[in-house]
């Protein structure tokens, strides 16, 4: 029979679990997003990869999604594409999914 100090630490490691999937599907979904938005800026492949490591970084050091939704927005803006907050929150949470679905399938 399961002592409560076991179920705790079933809880523990659920919960460490859970956050860590929770880190990389952030860290997959902005990566996605840096390749569309590079996509849509026209850069090259080498400043693609650049810049969606770049967005992962970003997120990393500012805890926030905010940071990268600001940055991206003001980025396309800066180049002329027509683009709204609203909009780069929807794909964030499309690619959110996407990202998810990638890696559960690995």
């Amino acid at each position: 029979m399961p002592t409560f100090n076991d179920r705790e630490k079933g809880y523990e490691t659920e919960f460490s679990h859970s956050q860590e999937v929770g880190f990389k599907v952030t860290a997959r979904r902005n990566k996605l997003l840096g390749l569309w938005a590079a996509q849509q800026l026209g850069l090259s492949a080498d400043a693609a990869s650049a810049y969606a490591l770049a967005l992962v970084d970003l997120a990393v050091e500012a805890h926030s999604d905010a940071a990268v939704l600001d940055k991206v927005v003001r980025d396309l803006e800066a180049k002329g594409v027509p683009c709204s907050q609203e909009q780069i929150k929807d794909r964030m949470q499309r690619l959110a999914a996407e990202a998810r679905k990638q890696l559960l399938s690995e």
